[in-house]
C-alpha cells in the first residue's frame, strides 16, 4: 500500500501534466474501477477542466470545473500513466509503464483535448475511481473518518493529534500512529522510522509516554515524510514517482527500516527486526528500549 509520500509524488505529477487540461472523452474498461453513472459522466467528466490535483491521506483528488472531482485510491497494484508531450508513470511499475496502452491491466482511459491521454491500470482491480460532487468528497464514508494531515502545517495539529493519540492509551504506540483515524498518512516504513529518530520502542503503551514524547513522534514522522517527498518517496518494490525514477529515501535516508543486521547510525548496535501490532517492526535494541517493568 502507498504511504502518504508516495502519493503526494503522485499528486505533484498530475498537477504538473494535467491541471488545465479539458477531458473529452473517457473509456470504462472494468465498470468496478470507476464508479460513476454514464449521466454524471457525460454531464460532469466529459468536457470539463481539470482545475486542481490535491490529496487527503493517501486518496487523490482531482477537481474539474463541473464542480465535480475524481477520486482516487491506487491500492497495492494501481498505477497511472500519461502518454502526450511527455510520458511519465506512477505507481506499481510494470511492463505497462512502456507497452502500448490500454493494455489487459488498463481500468480506465482518460482523454484530453490534445490526444494526450491518462491511463488507470491495476492488476489486481482492488483499486478506484469515483466521480463525485466537489463538495461530496469530505463526506466519503473513509474521508469522514480520517484524522489530521500531519504536512498541513495547521497550528492545531498538534493538540488534535494528542486528542486522538490517547483515545488510544491501552494501545502500543506503532499500532496507534498507524491508525489513520489518529493522524493520516502514516504507514509502516515512517512509524518505524519517526520512533526511532524519537527513541521510543514500538510497543510502549501510549498510556506509558509523555505528551512530550508524543510530540517528538508526530514532529519526527513530520520530519522523515518531507525529506522522502524531496527524495521522491520510498519506492520499495512498487512505487516510483511521477517522471518514471525511483524515489531513493529508503537508500539515501532511512535509519531502520529494512536495514537488520546492519548497524544503527546513532550508537552502533545491530539494528534487529521484530513484530509489533502484527507488523514486521525495524529497531534499535538499545536506543529504543522498553520502559522499566514493561
Amino acid at each position: 500500500m502507498p504511504e502518504l509520500p508516495e502519493v503526494e509524488t503522485v499528486r505533484r505529477g498530475l498537477a504538473r501534466l494535467i491541471v488545465g487540461r479539458p477531458v473529452l472523452d473517457v473509456k470504462v474498461y472494468n465498470p468496478k474501477s470507476f464508479q460513476a453513472s454514464s449521466g454524471d459522466t457525460q454531464a460532469f467528466l466529459v468536457g470539463a477542466r481539470v482545475v486542481a490535483a490535491r490529496r487527503r491521506a493517501k486518496v487523490l483528488i482531482i477537481d474539474l470545473d463541473s464542480g465535480y472531482s475524481l477520486v482516487a485510491h491506487l491500492k497495492m497494484t494501481g498505477q497511472l500513466v500519461f502518454r502526450g508531450g511527455e510520458a511519465w508513470a506512477a505507481g506499481h511499475p510494470t511492463d505497462s509503464f512502456v507497452a502500448e496502452l490500454p493494455d489487459r491491466s488498463t481500468r480506465v482511459e482518460f482523454r484530453f483535448d490534445d490526444d494526450s491521454r491518462l491511463f488507470f491500470n491495476d492488476q489486481r482491480k482492488f483499486g478506484w475511481i469515483k466521480l463525485l460532487p466537489t463538495i461530496e468528497v469530505e463526506n466519503i464514508d473513509f474521508l469522514k473518518k480520517v484524522g489530521p494531515e500531519p504536512l498541513s502545517g495547521d497550528p492545531k495539529l498538534v493538540q488534535v493529534f494528542l486528542k486522538n493519540i490517547r483515545r488510544r492509551n491501552n494501545t502500543v504506540v506503532k499500532a496507534a500512529i498507524l491508525d489513520q483515524t489518529v493522524v493520516a498518512g502514516i504507514g509502516n516504513i515512517y512509524a518505524d522510522e519517526s520512533l526511532w529518530a524519537a527513541r521510543t520502542h514500538p510497543a510502549t503503551r501510549v498510556r506509558d509516554l509523555s505528551d512530550i514524547k508524543l510530540r517528538q513522534i508526530l514532529r519526527a514522522a513530520i520530519e522523515v515524510m518531507t525529506r522522502s517527498i524531496e527524495s521522491g518517496g520510498s519506492t520499495m518494490k512498487n512505487y516510483i514517482r511521477a517522471d518514471g525514477t525511483k524515489g531513493d529515501y529508503l537508500e539515501k535516508f532511512a535509519k531502520v527500516f529494512r536495514r537488520e543486521g546492519r548497524a544503527c547510525p546513532r550508537c552502533g548496535s545491530e539494528i534487529v527486526k521484530i513484530r509489533v501490532a502484527g507488523r514486521g517492526t525495524h529497531i534499535c535494541p538499545r536506543c529504543q528500549k522498553l520502559p522499566a517493568g514493561i
